[in-house]
């Protein structure tokens, strides 16, 4: 993380001072962004926190569970062992090319990290199967039947997929990670065509390794959200925003929802707004006299807002799928476009705060200068975050892919040495520890989704969509209903990393066909994965608080409801009008 931080730093440096550009620079910090997934991902299988659908929330304690996570470990396994076979062909193919990348370092010694790091994740599958060596043993039967699949591809092709997807769809249902889903589906799908698991490996590094993949702003800017999760930050801002809107009715809830909805930005939603921010926010709105089931609601409808903003994680990943998909879009042309509907959520949410705030005659603060001015100074560090990344964009000091890289570092230091939120070292690494775990997850899925998509394409998935749904839907008004009730099923039970990566190249061609923007388009799919995190009874966020706010999930289910419906009314403004994403953008030119 270090070197995928530094590196670009230095040729931000060096090219605006010395107008000097280091050999190999963006390369290494493309395949060190390989390492930090790939080898996150390991760690996120040590701790057991690779993404899974959620529905094996719901499946019963003792045997029923127990077995579960056996199925699931033996498929994963599985998935993994095609992984690693494919990576060891590739890597010897690179090999034999001696293609060099910079300062004698050849791209094959790079790419050693994809069957490394496989086979790890599949190890520790098996060692979390099971505290019974009967179960592990069992697991590691995936370790054979994937040897089996790659070596006798021949047996396989042009026989029925059916069992082998009957099989992933169990594992689905008992929860195994969503990369051996994927991954699995498109792995059996190119072996029944006659291709080697190799092929997978070869598509996802081709796109992954593209130098305007920009993938390296996914794990910086989420580094940035972690480092400012840590210690006093989430205070710091709150007396800010309290001190600024207090005097507001509803000022305290208003300021929790736009905390919320700043941590969120950088952390994708993931849940970790929930989990840090949950025991501050919660005993200070119940103090001030508003009501804990409805406190409980409004934070958890908050842990998903901030998704729209500029820089968010979800927009940045959805600009990477879509232009790898053959569609080229600006990230810059999503923040813009993401900008009025991620007000109008933020402000529909605040409504009802203060609606409540007076319902119950929560006394105001009164608005003191001292105070405000104190506050800010206070935390004047966190506010300049967004301003020096903005600052470095518009002053042309640093390029879009070089942004995330200036907001990683900069939190860093106001963290570790300005405030010293993060005293030690030890306590650095840990916090990024625990940030690679998470973005580990979502690259892989990424990694194993793109041959996913690439075999849906060579199926003509997308083609039998588009005949099926011009068949069926008539007019644009009506796709966009359906879009938006697919979308949020979609975001029900899968996490919005995974949901961008597999469910959005497919809806762009459907999209086309009724003349949605793909901006806009990106707008309406995030706003319903938004959304999604909050439809019970799956929803992540209700899980993660059922857990932060120590409350049973039916009864955080039932807090959160009257908030799914005001953000449900917000995603149909966005859907239905248009100009909220694209007004701002045909201001500025924007032909799309």
């Amino acid at each position: 993380m270090g070197g995928l931080i530094l590196l670009p730093i230095s040729e931000v440096v060096f090219r605006n001072l010395f107008h000097i550009v280091i050999p190999g620079a963006t390369p290494f910090a493309l395949n060190l962004t390989l390492w930090v997934g790939l080898l996150g991902a390991a760690i996120a299988a040590r701790e057991g926190k690779l993404l899974t659908l959620a529905t094996a929330e719901f499946l019963p304690k003792g045997i029923v569970e127990n077995t579960g996570h056996v199925i699931t470990a033996f498929i994963g396994t599985t998935v993994a062992t095609l992984f690693v076979i494919g990576g060891i062909e590739f890597v010897q193919v690179l090999h034999q090319s001696h293609e060099e990348i910079a300062l004698g370092v050849e791209l094959w010694m790079l790419t050693l990290v994809i069957p490394f790091a496989f086979a790890l994740i599949g190890l520790r599958l098996i060692w979390r199967a099971s505290p019974l060596w009967v179960g592990r043993a069992l697991a590691a039967l995936g370790i054979v039947l994937g040897w089996w699949m790659a070596t006798h591809a021949e047996g396989i092709a042009g026989g029925s997929l059916w069992p082998w997807m009957i099989g992933l769809l169990i594992g689905a249902i008992f929860g195994a990670p969503i990369f051996a889903l994927l991954g699995g589906v498109a792995l059996v799908g190119l072996i029944s065509q006659g291709m080697q698991p190799v092929l997978a490996v070869t598509w996802a590094h081709e796109e992954l390794s593209s130098p305007s993949a920009g993938l390296a702003t996914i794990p910086l800017f989420t580094l940035a959200g972690f480092l400012l999760a840590e210690g006093r930050s989430p205070e710091r801002l709150l007396r800010m925003l309290r001190a600024w809107v207090g005097w507001i009715p509803g000022g305290t809830a208003i300021a929790a929802i736009v905390l919320c909805a700043f941590f969120t930005l950088f952390t994708g939603g993931s849940g970790v707004t929930i989990l840090a921010l949950g025991g501050l926010l919660l005993p200070a709105m119940v103090k001030e006299g508003y009501r804990e089931r409805f406190s409980i609601g409004l934070l958890t409808s908050s842990g998903s807002l901030g998704l729209l903003f500029p820089l968010s994680v979800p927009l940045i990943l959805y600009a990477l799928v879509v232009s790898a998909a053959g569609v080229p879009i600006q990230m810059e042309d999503l923040f813009i476009g993401g900008l009025l509907p991620g007000i109008v959520m933020l402000g529909l949410v605040s409504i009802f705060g203060t609606r409540e705030a007076l319902k119950m005659k929560v006394e105001r603060l009164p608005f003191r200068w001292r105070e405000a001015w104190e506050s800010a100074w206070d935390a004047k560090w966190e506010v300049m975050l967004p301003l020096v990344v903005i600052i470095a964009l518009l002053g042309g000091f640093a390029k879009t892919g070089e942004l995330a890289p200036v907001a990683a570092l900069f939190a860093l230091i106001i963290q570790r040495f300005v405030h010293r939120d993060l005293p030690t070292n030890a306590d650095v690494v840990r916090v990024i520890g625990d940030c690679v775990s998470l973005v580990g997850g979502v690259l892989l899925i990424l990694c194993v989704a793109i041959g996913l998509t690439r075999y849906f394409v060579l199926i003509q998935i997308p083609d039998q969509m588009i005949a099926w749904t011009q068949a069926h839907v008539h007019s644009r008004e009506m796709f966009l209903l359906f879009l938006n009730i697919f979308l949020l099923l979609v975001g029900t039970v899968m996490d919005i990393f995974s949901a961008i990566v597999v469910v959005a190249p497919l809806l762009l061609s459907l999209a086309g066909l009724y003349e949605i923007d793909p901006v806009h388009l990106g707008v309406i799919f995030v706003a319903n994965l938004e959304l999604g995190y909050l439809h019970p009874p799956l929803g992540l966020n209700l899980l993660l608080a059922s857990v932060r706010f120590k409350k049973p999930v039916l009864e955080v289910m039932w807090a959160t409801l009257p908030m799914l419906g005001i953000l449900a009314l917000g995603v149909l403004l966005i859907t239905y009008w248009e100009w909220l994403t694209l007004g701002l953008l045909r201001m500025t030119g924007y032909g799309g």
